[in-house]
């Protein structure tokens, strides 16, 4: 007879899985001073550089507040890898995008992380990674039904 889980352990673990990968890729990136959340936002800005991006589209896709969002790119303005334009179609809008530096940073962001990939993902079969995947996207797909449901009945109060 298996034993039930303990959901409080499986919180913790995933906690701790988190922090242990946010680890890895910050040591990673350190070459180009940057930690792991910059690189990924770098690389999505470098993604849309032919029309720019916003810091609407980033929060949209990445799901961080923000006031968390614009300290991120103030650090990466300041370190010299993006640039912000005004919109052409409104005033009020900045677009991003990558300068020089960020451009020729690029190729090490794009092996770095696929390596980085690599080696946290070694100890699965496919068979266990791809069902990894299926449940984190059942996962996430419940929590995400979950907010919604509280913020419906948060509204009715």
């Amino acid at each position: 007879m298996k034993e039930p889980c303990n959901c409080g352990q499986i919180i913790r673990d995933n906690r701790l899985i988190c922090i242990q990968m946010e680890l890895l890729a910050n040591q990673s990136m350190s070459p180009a001073a940057l930690t792991a959340v910059q690189a990924h936002i770098l690389q999505y800005i470098l993604r849309h550089r032919e029309h720019g991006t916003s810091l609407t589209a980033i929060h949209r896709d990445f799901g961080y507040s923000m006031a968390t969002l614009s300290g991120m790119l103030k650090r990466l303005r300041e370190k010299g890898y993006i640039r912000t334009e005004t919109c052409a179609v409104d005033d009020r809008r900045k677009l991003l995008y990558p300068t020089e530096k960020g451009e020729q940073v690029q190729e090490f962001l794009d092996g770095t992380i696929r390596a980085i990939e690599g080696e946290m993902y070694s100890c699965f079969s496919p068979e266990e990674l791809a069902t990894l995947d299926c449940l984190q996207k059942k996962m996430l797909h419940h929590l995400a039904d979950l907010i919604q449901q509280r913020q419906k009945e948060a509204i009715k109060t």
